[in-house]
Order: C-alpha cells, then sequence, then structure tokens
C-alpha cells in the first residue's frame, strides 16, 4: 500500500507542487553545466538551497555570483539564497547542480540575502543513538516572513525528530501550526530510511520507507524517522505556518527519554566548517 505522504521526484523535479498545503510548495531540479532557470516569485518567497554544485543567480533584487561549492549534501554545509516576493530571477548553473527550491505564501516583503556557510547555525541534538546535526539556514530568527529551512544529517542507525514531536495546534508560545516537508538524500543509492506519520487519535498512522530524493509530508502529527544501519541520511526541512516558530511538543508517551541521555554519538557533527 502506497503512502499519500511519500512523494516521488517526479511529482516535484522542475515544477512547483503544492501538496495541498496552505502556505508551503517546494521543487527540486538537477541542472547540466550551462543551463538556465528563469522565473518569479509572485506571491511567494524563496530559498533556494544549494545541495550539490555551483550556480549563479541575477534578479530583480541583486546578483551573486558563483556560490554553492558541495559536491554532494554528504560533502560540506550550504549556501541559500533567500529572494522576497514579487522577484523576478534567472539561475545559470555555472557547474552540474541539484538545487532545491522552497516557497512559501508572504505578504511581508524582506531583504534578499545569501546565507553563506559561516553564517549557517550548527546544532547538535538528542542523545545516545537519537543524536543528530541541525544546521540552520533560515532559521525563526532570520529576516523573512513565514519560511523556516534547516537541514538535518542522521548518522547510520540513529533516530531523529526524535521524542516524536508535533507542530500542528496554535498555542503559542508552546506550539505553533506548520506546514512542513522531509526531502531525503541517502548517502548510498540503495539505502533507506523509515519515517512514522501519527497523530494522537491515529486518524493518521504510516511508517514509510523513503530513498534518496523521496519526500515526506507532515500535514498534522509527530513524525521521528531512523536511518537505516550502514545508511547515512539527511533529509532537507522546510516548514511555514501561523508563526514563525519552531514550538512544538511532545508525544507525552516519550517525554521520558530525554532524561536517558547521557552522552552524545561521535560520528556527530557530521559536517563542520
Amino acid at each position: 500500500m502506497t503512502s499519500d505522504l511519500l512523494v516521488h521526484p517526479e511529482r516535484f523535479r522542475n515544477k512547483i507542487e503544492k501538496f495541498n498545503f496552505e502556505y508551503l510548495s517546494f521543487q527540486a531540479r538537477k541542472m547540466a553545466l550551462g543551463e538556465k532557470y528563469s522565473a518569479a516569485t509572485g506571491n511567494t518567497e524563496l530559498a533556494i538551497v544549494m545541495l550539490g554544485g555551483i550556480c549563479s543567480v541575477t534578479s530583480s533584487r541583486g546578483q551573486w555570483k558563483s556560490f554553492g561549492g558541495r559536491k554532494t549534501v554528504f560533502d560540506g554545509l550550504p549556501y541559500t539564497l533567500y529572494l522576497p516576493l514579487s522577484t523576478s530571477f534567472t539561475l545559470t548553473a555555472d557547474t552540474a547542480c541539484d538545487i532545491a527550491f522552497c516557497y512559501s505564501l508572504a505578504e511581508e516583503e524582506h531583504p534578499a540575502h545569501l546565507i553563506t556557510p559561516d553564517e549557517v547555525g550548527i546544532e547538535i541534538r538528542g542523545g545516545g543513538n537519537a543524536t543528530r546535526q541541525i544546521n540552520s539556514m533560515l532559521s525563526p530568527k532570520y529576516d523573512a516572513h513565514r519560511l523556516i529551512v534547516v537541514e538535518v544529517f542522521t548518522p547510520a542507525g540513529n533516530w531523529s525528530s526524535f521524542p516524536p514531536h508535533k507542530h500542528d495546534v496554535h498555542n503559542p508560545p508552546a506550539e505553533v501550526d506548520l506546514d512542513e516537508i522531509y526531502y531525503y538524500k541517502i548517502e548510498r543509492p540503495e539505502g533507506f530510511a523509515i519515517q512514522k506519520v501519527y497523530t494522537p487519535d491515529r486518524h493518521i498512522d504510516e511508517t514509510i520507507t523513503v530513498h534518496d530524493d523521496d519526500l515526506v509530508l507532515v500535514p498534522e502529527g509527530y513524525h521521528p524517522m531512523v536511518a537505516a544501519h550502514g545508511y547515512n541520511a539527511y533529509y532537507l526541512n522546510a516548514l511555514a505556518g501561523s508563526a514563525r516558530s519552531l514550538a512544538a511538543s511532545d508525544d507525552p508517551n516519550f517525554e521520558w527519554v530525554r532524561g536517558t541521555w547521557t552522552d552524545k554519538d561521535p560520528r556527530v557533527p557530521m559536517m563542520k566548517r
């Protein structure tokens, strides 16, 4: 049985997909050397995340030449270009490129800006075999309207987004209601990860196997994941919703796990400056 929450890349490759979300939309593009892509943000704000390769962008808000550099997401920290609403742009691939485009509906205009690896916030979260690395490119502290973008590295065999948490109720400051996607990369192509998405009343209760370039929708509910033994996993996490916050609530059945964490997995951080 195929999950409605599992989205294969052909659905969002080279085209913007809204996934029936209120705010969030997404596309991914793999571009050859010299290839160009022109578009406009319209009524959305946009984060262009360089997953791999180098590109240049000219836009109605400015120009950014030859940014990027990591070969894949497993080779370093990201460059991310933020473009506000009502911005036209042309992106040119200076090398072969793998690029994610994360969009959110927006009404406020914020400055365009290139977020370099030196500006990326690095956090080691969890403990034991739930240790993972979070790289914040467009955190709630960053100047934008709704969009939040981070990337998460989960070592082989480890759990992430654990204890399970959710952000589907607008009850600030304890919790806010967010659309959310997980866009996956697995370090070896035959590998996989497993993600669980479930609500307290179990009207959603799915266990999903994801492979390289798959995407998982999180419209509501708790959403932990685990990387297969031997296979490091990455996911690009884009969120947007009722407030620009990552406030969430844990599944009360699993909150106790936090008290068992006495050490960090020495494999983390996986990506350093």
